[in-house]
C-alpha cells in the first residue's frame, strides 16, 4: 500500500517511514506526489489541522493521504505555544525560539510540559483514521543534545534525566508523541486493511 504524507519535512517523513515500512507500507512525500501546494492550516486543534492537510493533499491526488499536526504546550504558557508551535518560531532558528522559552519558564514553580500529535488519514472513498499520541515531560534548565529537531533539545520526557534530543533515533521513536500517535494509526491502518481488503 502506498500512502502519501501531506508534508515535504525530511525529518518527518524519515520518522514515519521507520513505523510504517514493517507493514509493507510505503510513504512517500506529497511533493514526490506531484503535489506543490501548502494547505492553510486555520483549525482551532491539532486533530483540525491535520484533517486539513490530509483532506487537501487527498483531493489534490486521489490517494490516501495521511498527515500529523503536533506542538509543544507549556503549562508556564498556559498551554502554549500548541497549535502555533511552528509560527511561533517566526523567522527565527529553532535554537533562538527554544532560549526565549526557556527565558519565559525560568522561575515558574511549574516546569510541566507535554509534546502533542495528532494523525489523520483520509481516503478517497471518504473513510477517516484519526489517533493522537502524547508523551509527559518538563522544560529543561538548558538547551542540550544534538539528536531530534524542533524543540527537542530542551524538553526532557518523563522517567528521563536529558533532553529529547539526547535520545537516539530509536529511543525517541519508543516514547515520542509522533512515535506513538503514529504506532497507534498503525494499528488501526492495519484493522482497515483487513476490514476493507485493501489492495493498494
Amino acid at each position: 500500500m502506498k500512502i502519501i504524507l501531506a508534508s515535504n519535512n525530511a525529518d518527518k517523513l524519515r520518522e514515519i517511514r521507520e513505523i510504517l515500512s514493517p507493514m509493507g507500507i510505503e510513504v512517500i512525500s506529497q511533493s514526490e506526489a506531484g503535489c506543490r501546494f501548502e494547505a492553510e492550516e486555520n483549525g482551532t486543534t491539532f486533530t483540525e489541522n491535520a484533517r486539513i492537510k490530509a483532506r487537501a493533499a487527498m483531493e489534490a491526488t486521489g490517494r490516501p493521504c495521511v498527515a500529523d499536526d503536533s506542538g509543544l504546550e507549556v503549562n508556564a504558557m498556559g498551554g502554549g505555544p500548541g497549535i502555533y508551535s511552528s509560527r511561533f518560531c517566526g523567522d527565527r532558528t529553532y535554537r533562538e525560539t527554544c532560549g526565549e522559552i526557556l527565558d519565559l519558564v525560568d522561575g515558574s514553580a511549574d516546569r510541566g510540559a507535554r509534546f502533542k500529535c495528532a494523525v489523520v488519514c483520509c481516503f478517497p472513498n471518504g473513510d477517516e483514521i484519526d489517533c493522537e499520541g502524547v508523551v509527559e515531560g518538563i522544560i529543561g534548565y538548558g538547551y542540550e543534545g544534538e539528536h531530534g529537531f524542533g524543540y527537542d533539545p530542551i524538553f526532557v520526557p518523563e522517567g528521563h534525566t536529558r533532553s529529547m534530543a539526547c535520545l537516539t533515533d530509536g529511543e525517541k521513536n519508543a516514547i515520542s508523541h509522533r512515535g506513538r500517535a503514529f504506532r497507534r494509526f498503525a494499528e488501526e491502518l492495519r484493522k482497515y486493511m483487513e476490514k476493507e481488503d485493501v489492495k493498494e
